[in-house]
């Protein structure tokens, strides 16, 4: 059962569940697929999360109680066959080293070695729940508690551009340079955000992430950043 929560008088958040799982995710995907695909007037954007989606809209074309019903139409759909898994998308990864300063304590912490770290951060794809805290950070799903790690006491004033890091049980990109306290233990030549691009974000969420060890020449083939963290 949806619920709809007003935000404010251009926004309505519609609640598919509670908690964080594969299955209520899939359904915020499709809804936000349907809506996209209906072209309700008014509706500016779609901001997923993990178990809910935000519809914000121009009130001088919709009002919310037009909206909640066309909505709640739509939402009648999602229980019909299950959506298609989304895209993978494949981040090549240059672990350890000026890359990933963090990768030897998190395979102690862990303990494990390095190489067994890489392989296990490595294997796993990752559902992309949400997109957030910078532009185009991706929060992902399904990392092997194996490998979690806490947080630096004393975060670091910058993480570069590109940089993988875990944090307890999470993992992640950091799409933009930035201050922040996650266990850094590789980094991605890719660009996650760039403004300049006609589709500035590389990742979006209901897609999947898999992560591709590469050595120092092919980081440097696809033009990775020297900056070390």
């Amino acid at each position: 059962m949806a619920r709809f929560l007003a935000c404010g008088d251009s926004a309505l958040t519609v609640e598919l569940g509670q908690g964080i799982s594969p299955e209520i995710n899939a359904r915020v995907t499709a809804l936000s697929a349907l809506i996209s695909e209906a072209r309700l007037p008014g509706v500016r954007e779609l901001v997923p999360a993990y178990c809910s989606l935000t519809v914000q809209y121009d009130p001088e074309q919709t009002s919310h109680t037009q909206l909640t019903a066309a909505l709640t139409e739509l939402c009648g759909h999602l229980d019909g066959p299950a959506a298609a898994a989304g895209a993978l998308v494949e981040l090549p990864v240059l672990y350890g080293g000026f890359c990933g300063p963090d990768l030897g304590f998190v395979a102690q912490n862990a303990g494990l070695s390095p190489d067994e770290v890489i392989g296990i951060h490595s294997k796993t794809d990752y559902l992309i729940y949400m997109l957030g805290f910078t532009p185009g950070f991706p929060y992902l799903g399904g990392m092997d508690g194996r490998i979690a790690a806490p947080r630096l006491q004393t975060p670091r004033v910058r993480i570069p551009a590109g940089s993988v890091g875990i944090a307890g049980e999470q993992t992640g990109v950091y799409p933009i340079a930035s201050p922040g306290g996650w266990q850094i233990i590789g980094r991605t030549p890719l660009r996650l955000f760039d403004p300049q691009r006609e589709q500035p974000f590389l990742l979006s969420a209901g897609q999947k992430v898999r992560f591709v060890p590469i050595d120092e020449a092919e980081y440097r083939r696809l033009g990775g950043s020297d900056e070390p963290c």
